[in-house]
C-alpha cells in the first residue's frame, strides 16, 4: 500500500452468537456479514495458512463453530477466539476487509476444496472403540 492510500478501518463490529455471524462495517460505508465458520476456515494463523505457499491446512468440520470472544490488538487488528479453542490468528483490518470483499469468491472455493478432499463441513464425531473380552475391536 502506498503512503497516499488510507487504511480502511472498521467503525462497527458486532457478534451475533445465535446466527454465528460477525457483522463488520467499515469507514468507507461497506458492510459485511461474515459467518463464523468462514472466518475460522480462512483464519490468518500459521496453523491454517501454513508458513508459505502450498502449506495451507484444509479446515473441515467447522460448520457449528462460533466466536467466544473478540479481543482488540492495538489499533490495527482483532483476535477472534473460537469455541473450538482456535485463537492464534490476528485479523488485521485489511484481512477482515478482504475476507468481506471476497466472500462470494472464497466461500465457493473452500467448498470445492472440501469436496475434492472428501471432507465435510459437519463436525466430526468421536468414534468410540469398544473392546471385546478377547481383545478384538467392535
Amino acid at each position: 500500500m502506498s503512503q497516499s492510500e488510507s487504511v480502511i478501518r472498521p467503525t462497527d463490529i458486532k457478534l451475533h452468537t445465535k446466527s454465528k455471524r460477525l457483522d463488520v462495517t467499515f469507514d468507507n460505508g461497506e458492510h459485511f456479514e461474515l459467518p463464523c465458520e468462514y472466518l475460522r476456515v480462512y483464519s490468518p494463523s500459521a496453523a491454517v495458512r501454513g508458513h508459505g505457499p502450498g502449506q495451507e491446512v484444509l479446515q473441515y468440520g467447522k460448520k457449528e463453530v462460533n466466536i467466544d470472544a473478540i479481543e482488540p490488538v492495538g489499533q490495527y487488528a482483532v483476535k477472534l477466539v473460537f469455541d473450538d479453542e482456535h485463537d492464534s490468528g490476528l485479523y488485521s483490518w485489511d484481512v477482515l476487509y478482504n475476507l468481506g470483499k471476497n466472500y462470494k469468491t472464497l466461500w465457493p472455493e473452500y467448498l470445492e476444496r472440501l469436496m475434492q478432499a472428501g471432507k465435510t463441513r459437519e463436525p466430526q464425531t468421536q468414534a468410540t472403540l469398544i473392546k471385546t473380552p478377547c481383545g478384538k475391536s467392535k
